[in-house]
């Protein structure tokens, strides 16, 4: 084996045992990253209140808060479920969608929108402590 060749191998054994050395440190976190992510999380789901609330995400003046006051009837837990509106079983993001096109007159937002992800996150955070029940109607 050339020169070349076993620095070669040596670099990537390095990097092979420094990729594996985060791994193991991955879920070693302290109370303070705990409270960072909590606040971080806390401040999407205020976005997505904030949202819900707001006739923004449509054309005609409707909010989703004026069908779901404080998400009601949303039931995240039970999705992935059949939705005969969409004709199939769908993600919770896909009727909220339909909720903005069809209700509100609105543009549906990109899956990774962070408004789609903030309005997840307040539906979710309303029903806490519901037991899952996917498919459930």
């Amino acid at each position: 084996m050339s020169k070349k060749h076993v620095s070669t191998a040596i670099g990537v054994v390095a990097l092979a045992l420094v990729l594996v050395g985060v791994g193991l440190h991955a879920d070693e976190f302290t109370q303070q990253d705990v409270d960072r992510w909590q606040e971080e999380y806390m401040s999407v789901v205020d976005k997505g209140r904030a949202l819900w609330g707001s006739p923004d995400l449509g054309t005609n003046g409707v909010a989703c808060g004026q069908c779901h006051p404080n998400a009601a009837n949303t039931h995240p837990e039970t999705y992935p479920k059949f939705q005969k509106q969409l004709g199939g079983v769908v993600a919770l993001r896909d009727m909220i969608n339909w909720c903005i096109m069809n209700p509100l007159e609105g543009e549906t937002l990109a899956l990774d929108d962070p408004r789609m992800i903030a309005l997840e996150a307040y539906i979710a955070y309303e029903r806490r402590g519901v037991p899952l029940a996917p498919g459930k109607h």
